[in-house]
């Protein structure tokens, strides 16, 4: 299957060009995003399922495991592709409670985006976010230092392309005004709309949008509105879910998790669903 067949088709991340519909790597390592899969050779086969299926577009971070997700997905898919892209985030690391401490020094940057490197095997990273805030959300702070770092290594040929995440829109306009942003990945689903603003001014300025938690984290999305439309599909509210964010704006790229192949298959064509002018006004009210 290529790309041009996933649901939604391609974006354009600079000259990075992706398809819309990709992958996100957090639930290949153990429980509570530590330690190893449970199934390791099921976790090698989702990945090589991924670029199977057509997805040139995988999103992974140092602290997943920390440092399994990247080793595993160099053990499946390494030698890359040229069509693949690995994005990966920096800007937190993981402490011994399970917590995301903030780890935006720069010498915390410069160490990140090394261990990346090595881990995914690569010589350049093509595409770093900057990981802003804390578990909670984003929280009101400067991103001159720490995006600074990234625009040095970035200088230095270890970076191609930033982005932030966990941003306020008012992080991403300071991020703007520092550097070439590509990519902004916040939080956003039918039920957490606090972006719509935000999504719309990236759009016309042909910046890509990146939902995490798209189906609603670990609690996945509950709604009877979602539930009413799904049912009058014959669909599941995680194939609404997905559909709904394509048909939102154009620039808004998925990176739907799952350790399933399964599941990975179900997300996949789920995602191509059509929605109507009345589905799409009856999930509006979700948000609302």
């Amino acid at each position: 299957m290529s790309s041009r067949a996933l649901p939604g088709g391609t974006f354009s991340m600079g000259d990075l060009t992706v398809s819309r519909f990709g992958y996100g790597a957090m639930q290949l390592a153990g429980p509570g995003v530590i330690g190893p899969p449970a199934d390791r050779d099921a976790a090698l086969a989702v990945l090589r399922e991924v670029v199977e299926l057509g997805i040139t577009h995988i999103d992974t971070a140092g602290v997943y495991g920390p440092r399994v997700t990247n080793r595993l997905i160099r053990e499946a898919l390494h030698p890359y592709p040229e069509t693949l892209h690995v994005v990966t985030k920096v800007g937190a690391e993981r402490d011994e409670q399970g917590g995301w401490p903030p780890a935006r020094k720069p010498a915390d940057l410069r160490r990140a985006v090394h261990e990346n490197l090595e881990d995914l095997g690569l010589d350049v990273l093509d595409l770093v976010n900057l990981r802003l805030g804390d578990a909670m959300g984003p929280r009101p702070e400067s991103v001159e230092e720490a995006l600074g770092t990234l625009v040095e290594l970035r200088q230095e040929g270890l970076i191609r392309h930033i982005g932030v995440s966990n941003a306020t829109a008012e992080q991403v306009a300071e991020a703007r005004a520092i550097a070439p942003i590509v990519c902004v990945q916040n939080m956003y689903n039918l039920a957490h709309r606090q972006d719509d603003k935000l999504i719309d001014e990236l759009a016309g300025e042909g910046i890509a949008y990146v939902p995490f938690f798209p189906l609603g984290g670990f609690s996945p999305l509950q709604s009877s509105a979602l539930s009413a439309v799904a049912d009058r599909l014959n669909a599941t509210p995680m194939s609404v879910a997905l559909a709904w964010l394509l048909q939102r704006s154009p620039n808004i790229l998925l990176i739907p998790g799952t350790s399933s192949l399964a599941h990975l298959r179900e997300n996949v064509a789920g995602a191509g669903l059509r929605l109507s002018p009345g589905d799409l006004a009856e999930l509006d009210t979700i948000g609302r």
